[in-house]
């Protein structure tokens, strides 16, 4: 959808300095691969200013190997991986092992079970994400989109124990909830939970960039930036 290029052009126009960027979570290992030796070649060209992500299909054979592949290559984590039926089962485990065991972040997809219809909108039960998590407790886990309003249940202590490693990050969030969800987030789960994401190309990081101005100066720098870096050790 975009080259690095586009990217970084972006960046510059939006004054941001590093971003995290990885490619689409296909379901054929070979596609993933194409994509992920993308990111690999445009990280190695841009230090510093990007940061990424290895997309696999855990369901298939041989997620694991390319995994540890574009870590290897200095990769940050993996993600953006979406869920397939039966759930996070099978080889989600083996791979969420293989993370926590290097130390490094798994961003999940995450819809929300209510509201408005759109493209793309799954049907992803959010105790399936609870069960996932609970099972690997070691390991760091990035809920995109709000996490499918997993936030909001941190007012349960049970979820906040086993939420401990979990963060929710901001992308696409303008077509999903009004304005006042940014300051609800940080109440209900702590300001120390929220990355923010674009969703670029789908939506312009200054569109996203909005709503968090509702937040204090330091809430605003922790969710720019500072989460971030420490979750992706950047």
């Amino acid at each position: 959808m975009v080259t690095v290029e586009d990217v970084l052009r972006e960046m510059d126009e939006c004054g941001i300095a590093t971003s995290v960027v990885f490619g689409f979570a296909f379901d054929d290992q070979g596609l993933c691969r194409l994509a992920n030796d993308y990111v690999i070649e445009a990280v190695k060209g841009h230090p510093g200013r990007l940061a990424g992500l290895a997309c696999v299909s855990p369901d298939t054979p041989g997620a694991v190997d390319e995994a540890e592949r574009c870590l290897d290559s200095g990769l940050a984590g993996c993600g953006e991986l979406v869920p397939r039926d039966p759930g996070l089962e099978g080889g989600w485990d083996d791979l969420a092992v293989c993370l926590a065991e290097r130390g490094v972040p798994l961003l999940l997809h995450a819809n929300e079970p209510v509201g408005h219809e759109y493209p793309g909108k799954g049907r992803f039960p959010l105790e399936m994400y609870a069960r996932f998590v609970g099972t690997h407790p070691d390991l760091s886990v990035v809920l995109a989109h709000m996490g499918g309003g997993l936030p909001f249940y941190e007012l349960m202590p049970e979820i906040r124990r086993t939420f401990a490693r979990v963060y929710y990050d901001t992308a696409a969030v303008p077509y999903l909830y009004a304005p006042a969800v940014y300051e609800a987030v940080v109440l209900t789960a702590g300001p120390e939970k929220l990355i923010f994401g674009s969703d670029y190309p789908l939506l312009h990081p200054a569109r996203c960039a909005e709503g968090i101005k509702c937040l204090s100066p330091q809430q605003q720098e922790a969710v720019r930036a500072g989460n971030a870096r420490r979750v992706f050790c950047l």
